[in-house]
């Protein structure tokens, strides 16, 4: 009972990005043990992934709705979930740094659902996958590339360290991996590539629509909170006459810690100046620092 309140206190102290790991290796490795079982006892295989995987036939789909999320929590292997779990892990160091941790979670299950529409719409659209018989779609991959593209948008020309590269801005990480999907299209796994793309994609006109001040992603968060709600443990709060002095005494606090938040936000702006000037890496700790904890606090 120890450790699982240990493991549990552990995934508290999580950011999102780190939980999405976690819920991802723990899937993986659940699903390796259950193979393993299953082999050594000449058990017979349970089609565990036809329950879980996204398929391309819309019929099929129309029995398994749950596909359209489950799929981006199982990969097939493991250089599969290593590679999307540390592009996950990386990306979301500055995601978070600019935008809240429910505006990760959009960016990650749209980017999901939209990599399997597009996945489905190529097979059922484009000759070259007529006749392939039946195929499923697994892996976070697209749901990963649209938290990629989507801060490289926000933050094209900030510059990133990398190892024997050297000091590249980050747009060329993301464009990189772009090309690399369209290159493969031909190749290899044409369904998974077209499926990646469409998470990038997503993730490029969320963060354009945001910096227009429309957030394609509101209704899907709404939707969200309400599914948690569902199963929160903490009751309703019921309406009192006292409801206005409430909200006029939280307005007034509000206006006092006005001048605070501006003050935040002036620094802030000078260290974004200072980024795009001088990159990343030319802030001291201290400002790294600041500009972390204050992105916390971003919508």
């Amino acid at each position: 009972m120890r450790a699982i309140t240990d493991l549990k206190l552990k995934y508290s102290r999580l950011n999102i990005a780190e939980k999405l790991i976690a819920i991802n290796v723990v899937v993986f490795i659940f699903v390796f043990v259950l193979r393993t079982v299953g082999f050594l006892m000449q058990a017979p295989q349970t089609p565990l992934l036809d329950w879980f995987a996204f398929p391309k036939d819309v019929d099929e789909f129309i029995f398994k709705p749950w596909t359209l999320i489950t799929y981006a929590f199982f990969h097939s292997g493991l250089w599969h979930i290593l590679g999307n779990m540390l592009i996950l892990f990386y990306a979301s160091q500055y995601f978070l740094n600019y935008f809240s941790p429910k505006r990760l979670l959009n960016y990650y299950f749209l980017g999901a659902i939209c990599g399997a529409l597009v996945f489905m719409l190529s097979y059922n659209v484009f000759p070259a996958f007529q006749g392939q018989g039946r195929s499923t779609l697994i892996g976070a991959s697209a749901a990963v590339m649209a938290v990629l593209v989507g801060i490289a948008t926000h933050i094209p020309h900030m510059c990133i360290r990398l190892m024997f590269l050297g000091s590249i801005k980050f747009w060329w990480i993301a464009a990189f991996l772009v090309v690399i999907d369209v290159i493969q299209i031909p190749l290899n796994n044409p369904g998974g590539h077209l499926a990646h793309l469409g998470g990038a994609l997503l993730g490029y006109i969320y963060t354009k629509q945001l910096a227009k001040g429309h957030d394609i992603g509101s209704g899907f968060e709404k939707l969200a909170d309400w599914v948690s709600g569902l199963f929160s443990k903490t009751p309703r709060e019921k309406k009192s006459p006292l409801k206005t002095v409430h909200k006029t005494k939280r307005s007034k606090a509000t206006t006092a810690k006005k001048p605070k938040k501006d003050e935040q936000q002036k620094k802030v702006d000078a260290i974004l100046d200072k980024i795009s000037k001088s990159g990343y890496d030319s802030l001291t700790k201290a400002e790294k620092d600041f500009l972390f904890n204050a992105g916390k606090d971003n919508i």
